[in-house]
């Protein structure tokens, strides 16, 4: 959520974000309905010290005196007037707040202007797309696929985009996952294990509600949502608390199960591990002082990097221009392996910095030391990695001739040999 100070004070920033993300909203109708909250919000306030220089005017009289009854007429015309003004004034600050949560972060200066994703900028690059072997082929052609991943017995039981992991499959999702996990141990972040569902309150904090409804499974009796990523309860971890200045930044990961309904996916983007609606992930996050949170961003993305680097995969950088940046993002980089089978780019992990807009909607705060007061922390957060399109990756840039894929070096000892055979 944005600070309404800056909203009222320079609306042309506000303005410029809403223009940067080429998003849709009336922000005149904000502004109108925010002044109409303050107005009221002055009126109440004033009628409320009316009363209680009535009230200790009335204690000095003698009770019973004309001037005492008069008082006592003064204080119930004042009390109904209250009554009345506060219940509109409720009504006000409930649209207000709605409204508020509409408006999107603003874009950092060093966020590039455009519009669809082929404006994106390309950041960085490493390895050779063209290293990949002659048997390169899309995943699930390969011969036997559907043993170790199994689409359709998954529909039977569930729907479409949820497949079984069999065999090596599955322990290839676990070794992955192991991985990743020890991989951000030792980068400093300490493990959560944490609840994969979640309330509305949370998924409000992140900027995921009231901006995807869609996006996500909900239970219809207690009004739960699946947890679309970790981010959501990991970030949530420290709502409406105030944290010792000292303890910046805090590193956590977790993995989670995440759930995504994808509405309105279609086409060759969504065949095989492409796109699911129940995959695996870890989950990078921080929590840092203001003044280090870009300094932050470009480590967390090495972090998020160095996994790809050690399993040897092809892979680039992108810098998000201002209208695939997302709504609640400062800056955001996406990290593409290569897809040699597919001759495309998979996104595996996304690395963003949100500021203090998530830490606004949370009450996410730390006490200052030079200040003494509570100040909002900043928050990030990044894939570490993605699960199913990693899967794509491997199996595509390292199918061998005789139909198995070689296992990356750095994850043999998780996965306890050196080939995957879909026999």
């Amino acid at each position: 959520m944005l600070d309404p100070k800056l909203l009222r004070e320079t609306p042309d920033v506000v303005r410029a974000a809403i223009a940067r993300k080429h998003l849709e909203l009336d922000l005149d109708q904000v502004l109108a309905l925010d002044a109409q909250w303050r107005t009221q919000l002055g009126e109440v306030e004033a009628l409320r010290s009316k009363q209680k220089s009535a009230n200790n005017e009335m204690a000095a009289l003698r009770k019973g005196s004309p001037e005492f009854l008069a008082k006592v007429q003064e204080m119930k015309g004042l009390s109904t007037l209250v009554k009345e003004r506060d219940a509109n004034l409720a009504q006000t600050e409930t649209k207000w707040r709605a409204a508020m949560l509409t408006l999107p972060n603003i874009p950092h200066a060093s966020v590039p202007d455009g519009r669809t994703a082929e404006q994106n900028v390309v950041h960085a690059t490493h390895g050779a797309t063209g290293a990949a072997s002659q048997q390169a082929r899309p995943h699930w052609e390969i011969p036997g696929f559907d043993h170790l991943f199994d689409f359709a017995r998954g529909a039977k039981v569930t729907g479409a985009g949820f497949p079984f992991y069999v065999g090596d499959g599955a322990r290839l999702v676990r070794a992955l996952l192991r991985f990743f996990l020890e991989e951000a141990g030792k980068a400093g972040y300490q493990e959560v294990h944490p609840p994969i569902m979640v309330n509305a309150a949370s998924a409000t904090a992140v900027g995921q509600l009231p901006d995807k409804e869609g996006m996500m499974y909900q239970t219809v009796e207690d009004q739960l949502y699946l947890v679309p990523t970790a981010e959501t309860p990991l970030t949530n971890f420290y709502r409406d608390e105030i944290l010792d200045e000292a303890a910046l930044p805090i590193y956590r990961c977790a993995y989670t199960p995440c759930f995504r309904r994808e509405a309105g996916s279609y086409g060759k983007d969504v065949r095989g591990l492409n796109r699911l609606h129940q995959f695996d992930k870890v989950e990078l996050l921080k929590w840092v002082h203001p003044s280090r949170s870009y300094d932050e961003l470009e480590s967390l993305r090495a972090h998020a990097e160095g996994l790809l680097q050690k399993l040897e995969l092809p892979y680039r950088v992108l810098l998000m221009c201002g209208g695939d940046l997302g709504f609640a993002q400062a800056k955001k980089y996406d990290l593409e392996v290569w897809s040699a089978g597919q001759k495309r780019w998979l996104e595996v992990s996304s690395c963003s910095n949100f500021e203090a807009f998530q830490a606004r909607r949370a009450q996410i705060r730390f006490r200052s030391k030079e200040s003494g007061r509570p100040e909002l922390v900043h928050t990030l957060n990044g894939s570490g990695l993605a699960v199913p399109r990693m899967l794509s990756a491997i199996m595509e840039n390292n199918l061998q001739a005789d139909g198995r894929v070689r296992i990356p070096a750095a994850l043999v000892e998780h996965f306890g040999k050196e080939f995957l055979s879909f026999q």
